[in-house]
C-alpha cells in the first residue's frame, strides 16, 4: 500500500514538473491572474473562487486532458533507486542488443557519408534557400539524383537482428516449456493468450456495435451508425480526452475522426504550435542534412508508388523534413530503449561539449518510414496540425515498431504474440508453413513494422488505427496479422514454398479489418 502511494506521488510530481514547462501552464497562470479582476472573486475565498472560475471557463478540462495525455505515454512507475536506463528498458540483454543495432545503423550512415563525400549537415547558400522556399508546396515535382543513396536499413534487416536475439539466462536450455515455441523469436517474454486478449479488447465482441461491420445481427447498421455519430458529437462538445478514447474503441465516424484523434492526442493547434512548425520549416530551408536525401528516397520508393498516397507526396516531404529538425522529439528517448545518435563538430571528435544529436530529433529514417505519415494526410490538410498529429503518434506508438524492447507494444513482443497465437490456435497451418521453410513471421513482419500502412485499404487502416488509439496499445497489430493467416488458411495449407505463401498474402487491400478481428478473437475455439 505504501509502495503504491509512493509510486503515485512520484508520478504526480513528474507530471506536474513536465506540465510546468508547457504553454498550458503559462496560459492557466495568465487566466488565474486575469480572474482576479472579476467581481465574483472574493479575497476571503480566493483559492476556491479561482478554481471555480477555471472550471466554468473550460480550463480545468484542458488541464485534465493534458494530465491524461501525459499518463497515456508515461512509463510504469519503477523503483525510486532504479537507474534511468531501467526506465528506458529493464532487461540488460535487450539494452545491449539495441545498442549493437544502433552501432550498425550509424556505421551504415557513416559509410554512405564517406563513400559519397557528403557532409552530415551543411548550411544552404542563399540562392538555394530561396529556391527551396519557392517550391516548398511542390517538392514532389523535384527530381534530385538519388541513385547513389540507399535506405540505411529495411524491415527485413531488422527482423534478422530480432531472430538472433537471446536471453543469456536461457542459453543452457533450462526452460523446456519455452523451448516448445517453434517460431523465429526465441526470447521468453510474457504475451497474452486469446482469453486475455478478449478481456483487453472486450468492446470488439460480437454483441457490441462496431463501425466497419456491415451485418451486425443486434442492431441495423444505419441505426447504430446514426446513434454512434450523435454520441461522438457529444464527446467532442465535452472536449474530454478519456471519453474520446473510450468512444473510439468502437470505431470513429469518418467526419469526426480528425477531431477525435486530435482530442485524444491533446493537439490544439494554438498560434504558438503553428509558429513552432514555421520555425522548423525555417530550419529546413536554412540547413541541408544527409537524412533529407534518405527521406526523399524513401518517399519516392514507397508513398509515391502507392495508389492511395502518391497525391500527398508534397505533404510527406514537408512533415518528415520538419520532423527531422524537431528537438522536442528527443524527450521520448526517456522511455524508449533506443538512444539518439551523436555527432561531433568537425575537428572536435570525442570532446563532449562539441557533441550534437544527429539528426536533431534523434531518429534515423528507414525504408518505409514515410508510410507512418501517409494515412494521416487523409485526415488533416493543415500542415501544422498534420505535423503535430504525426509527431504525437510517433512518440506514443510508432517508435516501438523499430526499437528492441520488452514492452508489450514493442516489436519483439508483437512478433512473439503473433507466432504464439498461430502456433497455439492454428497449429496445423503453423507447422505446415514451418516445414516448407515459410516461417509466417517472415511474411507478416513488414505489415506490423509499418502498422499495416500501405497494405490495407485506407478506410480499413484508419479503422485499425482507431483501435490503436482507443486501447493505447499496438497489440492489435499482431492479432490482425494472425487473423489474416487464419482467413487465408485453406489456401496457405496448399502452398509448398515461401514464395507461394507470399503470393497468397500479397494483396490485403480487399480485407475488412473488423470482421477478421472479431472472428479470430471471439469465434476461435479456445
Amino acid at each position: 500500500m505504501l509502495q503504491e502511494e509512493s509510486d503515485l506521488s512520484l508520478t504526480i510530481a513528474q507530471i506536474v514538473q513536465k506540465l510546468k514547462g508547457s504553454s498550458l501552464y503559462a496560459q492557466l497562470e495568465r487566466q488565474a491572474w486575469a480572474s482576479l479582476q472579476r467581481p465574483e472573486i472574493k479575497l476571503e475565498s480566493l483559492k476556491e473562487d479561482i478554481k471555480r472560475f477555471l472550471k466554468t471557463s473550460g480550463w480545468e478540462k484542458k488541464l485534465q486532458n493534458a494530465v491524461y495525455s501525459e499518463l497515456s505515454v508515461f512509463p510504469l512507475p519503477s523503483h525510486p533507486a532504479a537507474p534511468p536506463e531501467h526506465l528506458k528498458e529493464p532487461l540488460v540483454y535487450m539494452r545491449k542488443a539495441q545498442g549493437s543495432w544502433e552501432k550498425r545503423i550509424l556505421k551504415s550512415l557513416n559509410s554512405m557519408c564517406t563513400e559519397l563525400s557528403i557532409p552530415l549537415a551543411r548550411k544552404r547558400p542563399v540562392g538555394e534557400q530561396k529556391e527551396l522556399l519557392n517550391k516548398w508546396n511542390e517538392m514532389g515535382t523535384d527530381e534530385p539524383d538519388l541513385s547513389l543513396f540507399r535506405p540505411v536499413y529495411a524491415p527485413k534487416d531488422f527482423l534478422e537482428v530480432l531472430i538472433n536475439l537471446r536471453n543469456p539466462n536461457y542459453e543452457n536450455g533450462d526452460s523446456l516449456s519455452f523451448r516448445t515455441h517453434l517460431g523465429l523469436i526465441q526470447v521468453p517474454l510474457k504475451v497474452k493468450d486469446i482469453p486475455e486478449l478478449k478481456e483487453l479488447f472486450v468492446e470488439l465482441g460480437l454483441t457490441t456495435g462496431q463501425l466497419g461491420i456491415d451485418d451486425s445481427t443486434q442492431v441495423p447498421p444505419e441505426l447504430f451508425e446514426n446513434e454512434h455519430v450523435r454520441i461522438g458529437q457529444k464527446v467532442l462538445a465535452e472536449q474530454d480526452s478519456a471519453a474520446a478514447q473510450q468512444y473510439i474503441r468502437q470505431g470513429s465516424p469518418t467526419a469526426l475522426r480528425a477531431e477525435l484523434w486530435a482530442l485524444i492526442l491533446n493537439i490544439s493547434n494554438q498560434p504558438e504550435d503553428i509558429l513552432y512548425y514555421e520555425q522548423l520549416k525555417t530550419n529546413v530551408i536554412q540547413h541541408d542534412l544527409l537524412v533529407d536525401s534518405l527521406i526523399y528516397k524513401d518517399v519516392k520508393l514507397t508513398a509515391s508508388n502507392d495508389d492511395y498516397y502518391f497525391v500527398f507526396e508534397d505533404y510527406l516531404y514537408q512533415v518528415l523534413l520538419c520532423f527531422s529538425r524537431d528537438t522536442s522529439v528527443l524527450g521520448h528517448f526517456a522511455y524508449n530503449s533506443a538512444s539518439p545518435p551523436r555527432s561531433y563538430i568537425r575537428g572536435k571528435l570525442g570532446i563532449e561539449e562539441y557533441a550534437v544529436f544527429y539528426p536533431p530529433n534523434g531518429v534515423i529514417p528507414f525504408h518505409g518510414f514515410s508510410m507512418y505519415v501517409a494515412p494521416l494526410c487523409f485526415l488533416y490538410h493543415e500542415p501544422s496540425k498534420l505535423y503535430q498529429t504525426f509527431r504525437e503518434m510517433y512518440v506514443r506508438f510508432f517508435f516501438r515498431l523499430h526499437s528492441i524492447s520488452s514492452h508489450p507494444s514493442g516489436i519483439v513482443s508483437l512478433c512473439l504474440l503473433f507466432e504464439t497465437l498461430l502456433q497455439t490456435y492454428l497449429p496445423q497451418l503453423f507447422y505446415h508453413l514451418r516445414e516448407i521453410g515459410a516461417q509466417p513471421l517472415r511474411i507478416s513482419f513488414k505489415w506490423m513494422v509499418r502498422a499495416f500502412s500501405g497494405y490495407l485499404a485506407t478506410d480499413q487502416l484508419l479503422l485499425l488505427w482507431d483501435r490503436i488509439l482507443g486501447y493505447n496499445s499496438l497489440e492489435i497489430l499482431a492479432v490482425l496479422a494472425a487473423a489474416v493467416f487464419a482467413f487465408r488458411a485453406v489456401n496457405l495449407m496448399e502452398v509448398t514454398s515461401l514464395a507461394a505463401a507470399e503470393a497468397v498474402l500479397a494483396d490485403l487491400s480487399t480485407l475488412k479489418v473488423m470482421p477478421l478481428l472479431q472472428i479470430f478473437l471471439f469465434a476461435t475455439v479456445t
